[in-house]
């Protein structure tokens, strides 16, 4: 497979493992990691665009990006390695759901799954629930995460409920929420959540709409991946 190229890092791809998507691109662009954040961890790396995103805008912090899929958790670390960030990123093998760290983490990132089967190889790794729920990610964040951490994924808009209504069992407030359509005017199909394990948090609504017109991007959609994207200039 060809390499995704973005204007200060480039990522390598394989038939085996989740190819770069919007998805991705947005949960990098639009994650907000605090500034004091030491530790940051993404689950379920993939080629491990988001973890190489948020280094690029984020220089204080340490990432470590962990994947069950070994072919992807190798790939990850050889997008790393080639990153003008390669001596503040890690890529392990490892499943999320036995996760243990010494130390607690400040903040956690996921592109989770949230197809219950498929068929192809990369999905089975990649996307299936029985690798990983929100439950088990939820779970787990709640344990390594430190008291002031923050959770932030995207998923299907219309999980939104569902993950939030997870996450209060687990003693997570919702901080944030982004709703993104495709094109103006059309419900929202991806939502981007913040929780936090702060319970005194007022929560911040935001929209996003990605397109105009097909193949035209919306203005708020160029602004905010100004930084990473090479759009052609017409």
């Amino acid at each position: 497979m060809k390499p995704f190229h973005f204007q200060q890092f480039s990522v390598q791809q394989h038939s085996e493992v989740f190819r770069v998507g919007t998805d991705g691109v947005l949960l990098g662009a639009l994650a907000q990691i605090e500034e004091t954040a030491a530790s940051v961890l993404e689950v379920g790396t993939g080629s491990g665009i988001i973890t190489l995103m948020l280094a690029q805008r984020y220089p204080e912090a340490t990432f470590a990006a962990i994947d069950i899929n070994p072919l992807a958790a190798r790939l990850a670390g050889n997008n790393f390695k080639a990153s003008p960030w390669s001596n503040r990123l890690t890529a392990n093998v490892a499943d999320f759901k036995t996760f243990e760290t010494k130390f607690t983490l400040d903040h956690i990132v996921c592109n989770p799954p949230y197809f219950e089967v498929n068929d192809s190889g990369k999905d089975l790794w990649a996307r299936q629930q029985l690798l990983l729920t929100f439950s088990d990610l939820i779970q787990t964040s709640s344990k390594v995460l430190a008291s002031s951490g923050k959770l932030s994924v995207i998923i299907p808009a219309d999980s939104e409920k569902t993950f939030t209504d997870i996450s209060k069992q687990h003693q997570f407030s919702k901080s944030r929420q982004v709703m993104i359509s495709g094109r103006r005017g059309s419900p929202p199909k991806r939502v981007v959540l913040e929780y936090t394990k702060n319970t005194n948090v007022q929560l911040i609504e935001e929209e996003l709409v990605l397109e105009n017109n097909p193949r035209e991007y919306s203005r708020e959609y160029l602004e905010l991946t100004k930084d990473f994207h090479i759009f052609k200039k017409k």
